[in-house]
């Protein structure tokens, strides 16, 4: 966990409030209150529900860690968050399914990077990766899937966030939390030693905040009094659905082997908790950082990421990918091409409109994607800047990791 400030540990928390009702703040609210530390937890949440932006928007995998960074917070936290959440799902009665993926290599030139990935899973911590060697070997698991060979993972799956979600809220109640919705944070200052905050529910104090802003992270850090040093700049990743007599053509979950020369995964198929099959996501600028649709704008977003000399950093490095990824947006043929080179039998009347969500990617001034997770710390005050994918697979590790760094005791 990145830390750019330490604080010292503390007898006790006093007073704690989680500025965001995301999936890791209400993590956090709920390994604080675990803790016995606090005199109180409140948790503001600027929606009318508590989940209702990146958390509940997303393709609803648990990740396993495979792709990360030997080292890295995301391989860490995601190794052990999957283990995490998969216990909390079944203690609380919610719905999830271990049903494993492959990850395909289509050509030649993938299979080194099917090779570097294995011994990134193996470096990982991940047990029970089996190679698939051969397109006979694949079919066994995926009937209509192409490639020359695969990695088959079995630790991941798919759950239900929305019902995650829930289920900390209602652990924070019974724990003597509070969680206060329609509470959109307008101002955190430092009077006396006490943090004061207003919103739009009224105002509050603490002795400790932690805020998880996602989409608007950034903006939070700034309210403060920091100055943040990554921006967020918000990608939307648009999914199609599978048309029910389609369905059959996906049994788990199918990737593509990643390219190494563009930060995103590429459009993978992902079976739904509530049934179906969907495709995506591809990755372009949203104009409106809650922006779901391509006509949502927002001035103040959209003025933000493009005089943002970062944006324009990366789409200099990534040209050629920003502009396919552009047109794979506005053409259905081009993202059904894609697709087939995964399941070669989907066809382009296979595929219905499906959801979006938006991705809150901090980025740095000269381009780069801040790659791992981001924390911002000063006095009394620990902000989560950067918190992508797998940050809902490892929300429960992020807060049981936060309140540990929080105690000093984090390496």
């Amino acid at each position: 966990m990145r830390s750019e400030r330490a604080s010292p540990a503390t007898a006790g928390l006093g007073r704690v409030v989680v500025v965001g009702g995301g999936l890791v703040g209400l993590a956090t609210a709920w390994r604080l209150l675990q803790s016995r530390r606090c005199e109180e937890v409140t948790l503001l949440e600027k929606d009318a529900k508590v989940a209702s932006q990146q958390s509940t928007h997303n393709s609803g995998v648990l990740h396993s860690g495979l792709y990360y960074k030997p080292g890295s917070e995301k391989a860490a936290l995601s190794v052990r968050g999957l283990r995490q959440m998969v216990e909390f799902c079944r203690e609380h009665g919610v719905r999830h399914e271990i049903c494993g993926k492959i990850v395909v290599a289509t050509d030649p030139a993938e299979v080194s990077r099917l090779d570097a990935l294995w011994e990134r899973g193996t470096h990982n911590g991940l047990v029970g990766l089996r190679r698939l060697d051969s397109p006979e070997a694949i079919r066994e698991i995926e009937p209509h899937a192409a490639g020359i060979a695969a990695i088959q993972v079995p630790q991941e799956g798919i759950v239900d966030y929305r019902g995650v979600a829930d289920a900390l809220e209602r652990e924070i109640g019974r724990l003597g939390g509070r969680v206060v919705v329609k509470a959109r944070v307008t101002r955190i200052e430092r009077i006396g030693g006490v943090w004061r905050l207003a919103s739009s529910a009224g105002d509050v104090s603490a002795d400790l905040v932690i805020t998880s802003g996602g989409l608007h992270a950034d903006r939070i850090v700034g309210l403060s009094g920091m100055k943040p040093a990554a921006r967020i700049v918000p990608f939307r990743g648009e999914y199609v659905r599978l048309r029910p007599a389609a369905e059959h053509l996906v049994r788990h979950l199918i990737y593509p082997v990643p390219d190494p020369s563009f930060p995103f995964l590429g459009v993978h198929f992902t079976r739904m908790i509530d049934g179906g099959i969907e495709a995506g996501p591809n990755a372009v600028l949203a104009f409106a950082r809650e922006g779901y649709s391509p006509l949502s704008i927002n001035p103040r977003d959209l003025a933000e990421s493009l005089t943002s000399p970062g944006l324009w950093r990366f789409v200099a490095r990534h040209a050629s990918m920003s502009a396919y990824e552009l047109y794979r947006s506005l053409s259905r043929g081009e993202f059904c091409r894609s697709l087939q080179k995964l399941v070669p039998e989907v066809l382009p009347h296979d595929l219905a409109p499906g959801g979006a969500g938006v991705r809150a990617q901090a980025m740095w001034p000269d381009g780069r994607l801040v790659d791992d997770f981001h924390f911002v710390r000063g006095d009394g005050i620990l902000h989560v800047v950067n918190a992508p994918s797998p940050a809902a697979t490892a929300s429960l590790a992020i807060g049981e990791r936060i309140v540990a760094q929080i105690d000093g005791n984090a390496g």
